[in-house]
Formats: C-alpha cells, sequence, structure tokens
C-alpha cells in the first residue's frame, strides 16, 4: 500500500532547505510546512529577498567580504578606515562582530574558512594567496590574527604565522585576553571583543 506523502514542489523545497548548516531533516520539514502556510503574499516576498540578494550581493574580490554591485564594498571603499592595519579573520560574517565593537577600524581579510586536514580543507583552499598579494601591494604595518583559539584556527595561524616570516618589517599579532578556548567572534559580545583587539600580542 503506497504511502502518502508531500507534493514534489514541497519535497523539493524539504531537500534544498536541509542543505542549509544546521537545518536536519525533520526541521527543514517544519520550515516548509510554515512557509507554505504563511500564503502566496509572504512566499513570494521571500522568494524575491532570496533571489534579490543573490543578484546584487557578490564577494569583494579584496577582502572578501559582501560587497553590492550598485555600492561596491563598505570597508574597502571606506574612506575613513586605518589603512596601516589588516585584520585576517575565517569567514566574512567573523567581520561583523568586530566592526560592531566599534574597536577596530582597519582593513580585512576574510579566508574563507581555516586549515582543517579532517575536512580535506588546505592551505590552497583559502584565500591566502590572495592574503600574500595584499601584503605585497599595499603598505600595512601590521597584520592581526583574528582566528579562532581551537585546534584548527591554532593550525591556520601557526601556518601564517610561517608565511608572514617573509615580510620581516610587518608586526604580526593575535587577539589576546577575552577570548575564551574555543570560541568564535560570532560568540563574543563587543566588550569581550574590545579587550581582546586592546589586548593583542605579538606573535614574533
Amino acid at each position: 500500500m503506497a504511502t502518502i506523502d508531500y507534493p514534489e514542489p514541497v519535497r523539493i523545497l524539504i531537500t534544498q532547505l536541509k542543505r542549509l548548516p544546521g537545518i536536519g531533516p525533520k526541521s527543514a520539514e517544519r520550515i516548509a510546512v510554515w512557509m507554505l502556510q504563511q500564503g502566496k503574499e509572504w512566499s513570494g516576498v521571500f522568494v524575491e529577498a532570496v533571489g534579490g540578494a543573490g543578484r546584487s550581493v557578490v564577494e569583494c574580490a579584496t577582502c572578501g567580504f559582501f560587497a553590492s554591485l550598485e555600492r561596491g564594498c563598505a570597508i574597502c571603499d571606506g574612506i575613513e578606515r586605518d589603512r596601516s592595519r589588516l585584520c585576517v579573520v575565517e569567514q566574512p560574517a567573523d567581520i561583523l562582530p568586530l566592526e560592531r565593537s566599534g574597536a577596530y577600524r582597519g582593513q580585512y581579510h576574510a579566508l574563507r574558512g581555516r586549515i582543517s586536514p579532517l575536512d580535506n580543507i588546505g592551505p590552497d583552499d583559502l584565500r591566502i594567496a590572495e592574503l600574500i598579494e595584499r601584503l605585497k601591494e599595499e603598505a600595512f604595518e601590521e597584520v592581526i590574527l583574528a582566528l579562532r583559539s581551537d585546534v584548527e584556527g591554532e593550525a591556520t595561524a601557526n601556518y601564517l604565522g610561517e608565511i608572514l616570516r617573509e615580510f620581516p618589517s610587518l608586526v604580526v599579532s593575535r587577539l589576546a585576553q577575552g577570548m575564551p578556548a574555543g570560541a568564535g567572534l560570532d560568540s563574543a559580545d563587543e566588550l569581550t571583543l574590545m579587550r581582546a583587539l586592546e589586548g593583542r600580542i605579538g606573535v614574533r
């Protein structure tokens, strides 16, 4: 006897929702059903919002943050930013907590991940080559490594530390006090981030 299932369009929606980070099969099903119950007017607005973001938002080729096709990158195009300091983060979203802290107004470089052999992510999979090019072309005085303090974050920081020896005049530092072991930028409050930036220590 055949079992009853959702119509195919709903099954496709659930399948796509399951691809989102942190969304399992049950959560995807609940979200899909909730979305359908909101009616066509709401779903149309949602579809347009997702489509609009996909059409008009791109990755900044310089820093890796989100840029608008119309307005460019708010960071790289900012006229009142400190051009002597470069803060290296793992993901573009890590930039926002630092910005909201108000303690840092320099440049950023998002690696788009971190070295993780278990996940088959090596240095060549990250935006490290782009980082080296920026350091050669721009007059930075300091690089701040704002990476997680777990195993993968330490491995990435150590790898970058070795590469940055190529630039002997460059001051290399890491976030210091206030960042608990294993924590990321997305879980730290603004005061913690401010103290971590102010108390950063030199790597060499």
